[in-house]
């Protein structure tokens, strides 16, 4: 397997500069934030993923000093095979659909309106839980969005689209491993995207951590009450 940096630079499974994998979301953000420090980076805010990118963020964020948010997103998925992606949602008010996928995948749309409503339920459950007293406001700043992966890019796109709503002067997409897929569709909507690793043979994210359970609400409160 043949991987990028990001900076064109092809790597072998066990490239001198970055590894295949990371043992943790933790590490990975460890990582990250060193990359994004070295670049130059600086954010106003980041804002995590929920919920394994607020680990990955978490870290970030405390090595480029800066506070940490979540920005809630939701997969909107095949109505028969909800794993599949049809689209995403982002708070506030975002609708983000691939029509494309949805024709091939012969949806109809009453049931992937139904699916957008449930997920519309969820992701307004989650900004009450994560969002307590409201969250930050982004008109006019830098905003660093982050996630431990990026796939397909749908809900990254969602999240950038999002912070593009809510006014953000400048929107950066950073994760530590990416399809080269996702980096060039996030590229033609973000202001830049930044990875430590990009695989042409991307598979799924899992497969690039060592460690990578799933994240609960209580690990994604307790990072933000800390960084508060």
């Amino acid at each position: 397997m043949k991987f990028s940096d990001g900076s064109g630079c092809i790597l072998s499974e066990t490239g001198d500069e970055w590894g295949m994998t990371f043992s943790s979301r933790e590490q990975a953000g460890r990582e990250l934030g060193k990359r994004l420090l070295e670049l130059g980076v600086k954010p106003d805010v980041v804002l995590g993923l929920p919920r394994g990118g607020v680990q990955v963020a978490a870290e970030a964020a405390r090595i480029l000093q800066c506070p940490l948010d979540v920005l809630v997103v939701r997969k909107i998925g095949h109505p028969r095979q909800r794993e599949f992606a049809v689209g995403a949602l982002a708070e506030p008010d975002v609708v983000l659909l691939d029509r494309d996928a949805s024709e091939k995948a012969r949806v109809e749309d009453a049931d992937l309106q139904a699916v957008i409503a449930e997920e519309t339920e969820r992701l307004q459950n989650y900004q009450t839980k994560f969002h307590p007293t409201g969250a930050m406001l982004l008109e006019g700043r830098t905003v660093l969005i982050i996630d431990d992966g990026l796939a397909t890019g749908a809900t990254t796109e969602a999240a950038v689209l999002s912070a593009r709503q809510q006014k953000a002067q400048r929107v950066i997409v950073a994760s530590p491993v990416a399809s080269s897929h996702a980096a060039a569709r996030l590229r033609a909507v973000a202001d830049e995207v930044i990875t430590l690793v990009t695989d042409p043979e991307f598979g799924a994210v899992g497969q690039y951590y060592g460690f990578f359970p799933q994240t609960t609400d209580e690990e994604v409160l307790a990072l933000l009450q800390h960084h508060a």
